[in-house]
């Protein structure tokens, strides 16, 4: 078994500028801490990954389908593989994102 704090994981930025933290990554699934701050955006974009996750902190704006959703503290989303989505942070926000298969190009900027 193993146990980790939240920041001994290891550290990396996706788009860009936003930071995130991998706290596991198996052979089927990845857990992606992420710390955004308000006005921040990941622009649209889809993987072939299977994407959960929960908003631990704060508030922000999901946008998929057309459809806009305000995702706060305590509230849990899932995103389809290949699914166009984006994401726009209104407050200090931090989400647990698992994903599965785990993101291999989120491994390779961690060097993992």
């Amino acid at each position: 078994m193993n146990v980790i704090k939240a920041g001994e994981g290891k550290k990396l930025y996706v788009f860009k500028e936003i930071k995130s933290e991998i706290i596991f990554s198996g052979g089927r699934m990845m857990f992606l801490l992420v710390d955004m701050k308000p006005g921040q955006i990941v622009p649209e974009h889809k993987h072939p990954h299977e994407q959960m996750g929960i908003c631990l902190k704060g508030k922000a704006e999901f946008t998929s389908g057309g459809n806009k959703i305000l995702v706060k503290a305590g509230m849990f989303y899932w995103i389809k593989p290949n699914e166009p989505h984006s994401v726009k942070v209104v407050e200090e926000s931090t989400f647990l994102d698992v994903f599965s298969p785990p993101r291999e190009d989120y491994l390779e900027k961690a060097s993992l």
